[in-house]
């Protein structure tokens, strides 16, 4: 049973949460053992989050949330013990209960409800805890600093930081081709909120793929990448942010329809990848066999890949055409088209199928596109000198230890962020 679970990373958010809460002991030694540190505690760990950002937004719902909280508190302990004697009553319950609606109002007033869970835990502690013999005020201003503490403390261990330094002038390539095929796998949670931190402090980073921007978007989701991605093997540049094509290498409509002339010669279809446009289109003619049926019956569903049974019109941008099948009708095709008159103008790549046994691609490009290009384009654009690709072959700048996107990750951060006693 245990081998079937999965065991994570224990993350920087963990850690600096138990650290968190260990200080608040500390401070709690510090004032005479004053105050009740579980407030304290609660406070660090809402403020402990996995971005300084989202800190500091939680740090000032948490203040807003406690002021409100406090205020209310103290009037309605006030009521309840001077005004109208009905503490540790019904009454004085149903008075707590009520006061619920002003509190929780009071937050869509000033446009910030989402303090309003913060404002009735402050209240309902004041409340519901409060002694008789107790000093209102005295106390009121103990559960207020009992929280504040925790808010600063939650915010200085969450900005804590090891001393590394960071590499800002270098362009890393996550290269995923040699990951796992197709990209299954996605980002443990501890991997995406590294590269998000690292991304925030700098890290100039794109990945680079023979496949399709569709392939990208489940595994990459939730990393806020600032730089358009290589596809479809160098022969465009997408930038996911704004759903967009940056650049593209086109295969121009007559040379598309003389390597179609001898596909179709060949009895074996195609899938015509272009773009109307800035949206990707797959056109094809008909499905010849398994290996297309199932390619077929798994993308069609994906809400970015549209498939349309008919040729492209003149007015499309083809980028690429794909063929599989059989791999001696392949190998077949590939001399053909190579030795065509349109052979010089092409890059054509042929490989086996790890999906389809037996079955080997095909894919036709500019002879333009490769990444190398396209690597070299994103340097010129973002005025970068030099870059570093990471992937699990040999043949990477830097050699990752694992075929998945999380040993990528891994990588990532001991290049962009050594610490600064190492070379």
């Amino acid at each position: 049973m245990l081998s079937k679970l999965n065991f994570p990373h224990i993350g920087h958010r963990i850690l600096k949460s138990a650290a968190g809460v260990f200080l608040c002991f500390i401070v709690y030694l510090l004032r005479n053992r004053n105050g009740i540190p579980l407030y304290t505690m609660l406070a660090v760990l809402w403020c402990v989050q996995p971005y300084t950002d989202k800190t500091m937004t939680m740090a000032y719902q948490r203040t807003v949330g406690t002021l409100i909280g406090a205020f209310f508190g103290l009037i309605t302990i006030l009521l309840e013990i001077y005004i109208i004697p009905i503490y540790d009553t019904l009454a004085g319950f149903a008075v707590i209960s009520a006061m619920i609606i002003p509190v929780i109002y009071t937050t869509v007033v000033i446009n910030k409800k989402n303090a309003s869970y913060f404002s009735c835990v402050v209240f309902l502690s004041i409340t519901v805890s409060h002694l008789t013999d107790e000093n209102p005020f005295l106390f009121v201003f103990n559960r207020t600093l009992d929280t504040f503490i925790g808010i600063i403390i939650g915010v200085v261990v969450n900005s804590a930081r090891m001393p590394r330094k960071k590499v800002k002038d270098k362009l890393f390539v996550a290269e995923l081709d040699d990951m796992l095929s197709p990209v299954k796998d996605e980002l443990q949670p501890y991997s995406k909120v590294e590269i998000n931190r690292m991304l925030s402090d700098g890290l100039k980073l794109t990945i680079s793929t023979m496949r399709t921007p569709a392939s990208l978007m489940k595994p990459l989701a939730d990393i806020h990448l600032n730089m358009p991605v290589v596809v479809m093997n160098g022969a465009a540049l997408y930038d996911i942010k704004e759903n967009t094509y940056v650049k593209a290498y086109i295969i121009s409509n007559s040379t598309c329809l003389k390597i179609k002339e001898i596909i179709d010669k060949a009895d074996m279809n195609c899938f015509i990848n272009a773009l109307s446009d800035d949206n990707l289109m797959i056109y094809y003619d008909r499905l010849e066999n398994q290996a297309e049926r199932t390619i077929f019956s798994q993308l069609k569903k994906s809400p970015y890949r549209n498939y349309i049974k008919r040729a492209p019109s003149s007015e499309d941008r083809v980028i690429y055409l794909m063929i599989i099948d059989k791999a001696e009708k392949i190998a077949k095709l590939y001399k053909s088209v190579s030795e065509s008159e349109v052979g010089s103008h092409i890059k054509i790549l042929t490989y086996p199928s790890d999906d389809f046994k037996g079955y080997s691609y095909i894919k036709i490009y500019n002879k333009n596109a490769n990444k190398h290009n396209m690597i070299q384009y994103l340097m010129d654009e973002y005025g970068i000198s030099s870059a570093l690709t990471i992937g699990a072959h040999d043949n990477n700048d830097i050699k990752a230890s694992g075929r998945s996107l999380n040993s990528i990750a891994k990588e990532l951060k001991r290049n962009f962020k050594p610490m600064i006693f190492t070379k």
